[in-house]
């Protein structure tokens, strides 16, 4: 078999703080094929976000430490000068922040900071990059976009602005797209147009796509494959098919159970009790025990490792619930999910 894309291994990353030592990222280890959509999954501040910051290399050297291995294309990103990052940013891999009006420049107009990110990367002319600019501008769908090339930050919306950033990752056509919560603080109609908008670019480009995202709708959506994270660990990873399904921890039926459903009254949606632990002391064993109602005393002790899920070797999750009470579980909340859904 071809070597993955990227293959990130037994990932740590910690920061200093006042406090003590954050483990925001702690033995993480995962592959991404060409053209496969990876989703990972989990609530604020499991660390998804933080992962592919590193893989970035953008995180802050004063204050954040990282091991293990960032192998893209067989190169180990963390071993990286800042030089050679620089030249991957933007153009073998991007990104597609969380916000978009904080990550474009307010006092430069959109073609210039769309045709600056060419330039960098390539050896043409500015004619030659505002072209290119346009015609991103175009293919993410931004109407009159002759027009709207020159116009600054402020003057677009929240769904357009989002557009614009993701033509700027798409710009120098990236074998890697990163996007984190790409739909975060857009309107339902807005969130599906620009979730089309990613598929379509998706198709045409070919490039592969991690999309961090707390919710597991838009996952169920675009993903090839699912990793779902809690308290700075991979506690569940599968194909998208199997993990919805056929979920296999705690956390994850937590998760689902969580989804909006047309077909309730329920005047409240279920949530997972209590709050994500501290990373600057997490808890002892299964870094879950202390929200899980099927907690058990060596969850306390012992940390479970990543196993198969029964036969499913694609399929993995880390806990120490027995196969018979997994399945039962799975089987219920699926079938609650299921239950007057469409056909």
């Amino acid at each position: 078999m071809s070597e993955p894309l990227l293959d990130v291994r037994d990932l740590r990353t910690e920061f200093k703080t006042d406090d003590g030592i954050v483990k925001a990222v702690d033995g993480v280890s995962f592959k991404v094929e060409p053209g496969q959509v990876l989703g990972i999954v989990g609530e604020s501040g499991s660390g998804k976000s933080v992962t592919c910051l590193t893989v970035m290399g953008l995180n802050d050297s004063k204050f954040a430490t990282s091991t293990g291995e960032v192998l893209f294309r067989g190169e180990d990103l963390l071993k990286a000068s800042s030089s050679r990052l620089r030249t991957i940013r933007g153009d073998e891999i991007a990104m597609i922040f969380q916000d978009p009006m904080t990550s474009l420049n307010p006092v430069h107009k959109i073609g210039r900071q769309l045709a600056e990110a060419v330039v960098l990367h390539n050896d043409v002319s500015s004619k030659q990059a505002y072209a290119r600019a346009l015609e991103l501008l175009k293919a993410v769908g931004i109407p009159r976009a002759e027009r709207r090339i020159d116009d600054y930050p402020h003057q677009f919306s929240g769904g357009m602005r989002q557009r614009v950033m993701i033509a700027m990752a798409l710009i120098n056509n990236p074998d890697l797209i990163i996007a984190d919560e790409p739909t975060t603080a857009l309107d339902v109609t807005t969130q599906a147009q620009i979730l089309a908008l990613l598929k379509r670019i998706q198709d045409d480009f070919g490039s592969a796509v991690i999309m961090i995202t707390h919710d597991l709708g838009v996952v169920a959506e675009t993903a090839d494959d699912v990793i779902v994270m809690y308290a700075a660990r991979i506690v569940e990873r599968g194909p998208v098919r199997s993990i919805f399904n056929e979920p296999r921890h705690p956390y994850t039926w937590g998760l689902m159970g969580s989804l909006p459903r047309l077909d309730t009254n329920l005047e409240r949606l279920y949530q997972i009790p209590g709050q994500p632990p501290s990373l600057l002391n997490p808890p002892s064993g299964c870094r879950f025990h202390p929200r899980c109602a099927f907690a058990m005393p060596i969850c306390r002790q012992q940390d479970p490792q990543l196993m198969p899920a029964g036969s499913d070797t694609l399929h993995e999750q880390a806990c120490h619930l027995d196969e018979a009470t997994k399945a039962r579980e799975a089987t219920k909340l699926v079938a609650m999910l299921t239950a007057g859904a469409p056909s």
